[in-house]
């Protein structure tokens, strides 16, 4: 699919199978979405624009590249995506993070939002924004839309596991914004979860079913 990138390093795979069995704890699970997220993070940052700067080694004064430009934003959509939020944080610990509260409907499966809070010149950052699912893509592509209204142009999203269907929508919405995603499955069930899958991704993260 056009836009899309599965991240199908063999580590990011492993862990993901990790994710998908039902016999792992909330400890286990907890850990390796933050693992796996630190690994996407490599990824998605992979073209970032760099700029040599002076700096002194032991041995002499030399040119070293440096990242250029304002740091970086992640954009978790709560309450899943703060995990992987976590986990590309401990890679670039220097980034700013807005927050994007969103919960599924679960009759019309529409997305809902309930908080939204993002820095005030994100207009001017590459705003990555993070959720473990990409299912349906309403969540998505609502999300998208806020942080486009709050002036983010440059932006990139970025899940553990996507679903055809969503990603088609999300692609056909905001062609504009690549995705990033450690695995795809074909379909969704009747209750809008990915299948195969690996379950509700908040949930198994925080111990809450």
């Amino acid at each position: 699919m056009d836009g899309l990138t599965i991240v199908g390093h063999p580590l990011v795979q492993h862990k993901l199978s990790l994710l998908r069995d039902r016999r792992s704890s909330t400890q286990l699970f907890r850990a390796v979405v933050r693992e796996i997220a630190t690994l996407l993070c490599y990824e998605v940052t992979r073209d970032l624009r760099t700029e040599l700067i002076e700096i002194e080694t032991p041995i002499t004064t030399t040119l070293s590249p440096a990242i250029a430009g304002k740091k970086l934003v992640f954009a978790p959509i709560l309450r899943a995506g703060l995990a992987m939020a976590d986990g590309m944080l401990d890679l670039v610990p220097s980034a700013r993070v807005a927050h994007i509260g969103l919960y599924r409907e679960p009759v019309s499966l529409q997305a809902v939002e309930y908080y939204f809070k993002t820095p005030e010149d994100v207009a001017e950052r590459l705003v990555i924004v993070v959720d473990p699912m990409l299912a349906t893509g309403h969540t998505a592509i609502a999300a998208i839309d806020r942080l486009k209204e709050a002036g983010a142009s440059d932006m990139r999203f970025v899940c553990l596991l996507a679903a055809r269907p969503g990603a088609e929508a999300l692609r056909a919405a905001h062609p504009d914004v690549p995705i990033w995603a450690a695995a795809m499955d074909d379909r969704l069930n009747d209750h809008g979860y990915i299948v195969p899958g690996l379950g509700d991704a908040g949930d198994r993260t925080f111990g809450t079913r």
